[in-house]
């Protein structure tokens, strides 16, 4: 748990680094206090320690985890909840554990993600800047050559000489675009409600609703191998993993499927009627539902869904890479042909 900026929630991957100490300090027979120390002790980082020693403080004064982990701020509040339950039922170490494996599974997801948007916006301010220069530098020159040669640029070739000539003249303007998508790409990915804006576009997507849809899925059934591992009942399970879900769409089905498990469904119907699982993965729920081990079912449910998580990813930049690479092709073929062939005539009647 490493933090060198000023208090505020912990990512996941500190997250699971917290919880997989203390799972191991637990699991050794120590006590969450002399964890604790043990942890400040070794700490070699400012702001870790200011929290680690707000943590301490409070377990002095309480000698409970779950409001020392509380009173400094910096946990989820599905963290919290999930501490405060180990304790009452005395398995802290096994659902610390649990957390740990819970968040890095979030932390490997959100790497995904980050990884395949990144790449396909590398590709295409690249395809920009390449425009770019081939219009505002390269453009003026052959503009150059033709004037040496007694001819003007014609049609497409001097309608890109126009653009380029505007972007030379107007650079502030562009300048000032670009920052304000610099600003709103931010915006969409650093804060919750330009998430939420971003995934009500991208709901239109196909392709992206299926894997927001997979992404809760996985979420979904980890906390509910979570829940279900610490004894809570299932109508409970699916209150706690509603919390978890961003995604508004997903949120209802968790709601409804909620409803019935109220009036008796049972959890495996309700889950599969809902859409939160598919038909293979309803029947495993089902069959676990009958033999026991239902958290079993759903951390290797989790596992499934993460593993597709990858592979469509990964399919998805297979395909896009080539394609942009294709298009860029294509962009800089058309712009360079429009001045080359006229040159080749020009040269040719000469």
């Amino acid at each position: 748990m490493k933090r060198s900026t000023s208090q505020k929630q912990l990512s996941n991957t500190e997250l699971a680094s917290f919880c997989n100490q203390m799972a191991l300090i637990l699991k050794s027979g120590i006590s969450s206090i002399e964890g604790i120390s043990i942890m400040l002790e070794e700490s070699e980082n400012t702001s870790e320690k200011v929290i680690l020693q707000t943590i301490y403080d409070t377990l002095l004064e309480t000698g409970n985890l779950f409001k020392a982990l509380e009173v400094s701020g910096v946990f989820p509040s599905y963290l919290l909840h999930m501490v405060e339950i180990g304790e009452q039922t005395g398995r802290l170490d096994d659902v610390m554990k649990s957390l740990a494996l819970h968040y890095e599974r979030e932390d490997n997801i959100s790497h995904s993600i980050r990884s395949a948007v990144t790449y396909p916006l590398i590709m295409i301010s690249m395809m920009i800047a390449v425009i770019l220069i081939l219009i505002t530098k390269v453009m003026p020159i052959f503009n150059q050559v033709f004037a040496q040669l007694g001819q003007e640029m014609t049609g497409f070739s001097k309608a890109l000489l126009s653009i380029g000539t505007a972007v030379n003249r107007y650079s502030a303007v562009l300048i000032a675009v670009l920052m304000v998508f610099l600003i709103l790409g931010i915006y969409f990915a650093k804060t919750t409600g330009g998430r939420k804006a971003f995934a009500s576009f991208a709901n239109h997507i196909p392709a992206v609703r299926r894997l927001y849809d997979k992404t809760s899925s996985c979420r979904f059934a980890d906390c509910m191998a979570l829940t279900l591992s610490s004894g809570l009942n299932p109508d409970y399970c699916t209150e706690l993993a509603q919390n978890l879900i961003e995604d508004e769409q997903f949120r209802q089905k968790i709601d409804t499927c909620h409803q019935m498990l109220s009036e008796g469904s049972e959890l495996s119907a309700a889950l599969t009627r809902t859409g939160i699982f598919s038909g293979v993965y309803g029947r495993m729920t089902n069959l676990a539902s009958r033999t026991g081990g239902l958290d079993t079912v759903m951390r290797e449910i989790a596992d499934k869904y993460e593993e597709e998580i990858d592979n469509r990813l990964t399919s998805m930049i297979s395909i896009l890479e080539p394609t942009l690479v294709i298009i860029l092709s294509v962009i800089v073929g058309i712009i360079l042909l429009s001045v080359m062939l006229p040159l080749m005539g020009i040269m040719s009647s000469l």
